[in-house]
């Protein structure tokens, strides 16, 4: 089942070479964001905008499109940090993989659209459930494994927060991840150094975190996570035979000045002035 394109030799996706395109979905799925969070009075605000970049590069770099949403063997994309949930939705909206009503309705009574994201009929696109932390690289580590047994060369992204590394369900899975060699499999880590009560390094110091990883057997790479085109270039580099890890550092509220870096904006929904930044 291995393809052109594949980990191994992946060709450029088109629309991960065109940096000016990105910067306007970018934008949109940002109004989105903040125009979801004002309409329904959601929380994860700040957590949705810092992570906006990340979603569209991995998906300009993934084959998910409409149609290969429903196709059994296609790249898979896990949003372990579920509640984000917003960010995915407007992100998938801007490739054609939500219908735009359903996020008009975004947590209405009867709403395919969770606060957390979550498996549903009505966006194929959507491969795990999640928000519980700490689950969501197990998930993708048995994804890419299951990739491997089957002969292909699909891929798998699974999106983390800082925070939820404390968990340590996340550790087993990366130690399984290196172990195997998982080449198939790249963590994102959104880096924004804030986790739901506080600065990160006041909960639980995650650093030397690159060092962590890299003791796991993965190549680690850190980057801004706002600069779309570093993303794209760490996500489309050729694999070198095992699972890789980018530690994308962010501005949690990123584009409300407001909620920038703060810890409020893990529970703070947009307002109506917001909306004019949008």
């Amino acid at each position: 089942m291995a393809r052109a394109g594949s980990a191994r030799g992946r060709k450029h996706s088109p629309l991960s070479q065109d940096g000016a395109a990105a910067a306007a979905r970018c934008a949109a799925a940002r109004r989105r964001v903040i125009s979801m969070s004002y309409s329904a009075n959601s929380a994860h605000l700040g957590s949705s905008l810092g992570v906006v970049e990340i979603l569209d590069a991995v998906l300009a770099v993934s084959d998910l499109r409409p149609a290969t949403a429903r196709a059994t063997e296609r790249d898979r994309v896990i949003l372990s940090k579920g509640h984000a949930a917003m960010a995915y939705y407007a992100a998938l909206e801007q490739y054609g993989l939500v219908a735009p009503s359903l996020l008009d309705a975004y947590l209405q009574n009867g709403t395919a659209l969770w606060g957390h994201v979550g498996l549903t009929e009505a966006v194929p696109a959507i491969d795990a459930t999640s928000g519980s932390l700490g689950h969501g690289l197990s998930l993708a580590t048995g994804f890419s494994l299951g990739h491997r047994l089957r002969g292909s060369d699909h891929r798998v992204f699974c999106i983390l927060s800082d925070g939820e590394c404390d968990e340590g369900s996340t550790w087993e899975a990366a130690l399984f991840a290196g172990a195997r060699k998982l080449s198939s499999l790249t963590a994102i880590v959104d880096y924004n150094h804030i986790q739901s009560l506080a600065p990160t390094r006041e909960v639980m110091d995650l650093e030397p975190f690159g060092a962590k990883w890299r003791s796991f057997g993965f190549e680690t790479i850190e980057l801004d996570g706002h600069d779309w085109a570093a993303l794209v270039a760490a996500l489309e580099r050729p694999s070198r035979g095992r699972p890789r890890v980018i530690l994308a550092h962010t501005v949690k509220g990123k584009g409300v000045a407001r909620i920038e870096n703060t810890v409020a904006s893990h529970y703070k929904p947009a307002l109506a002035a917001d909306l004019e930044l949008a």
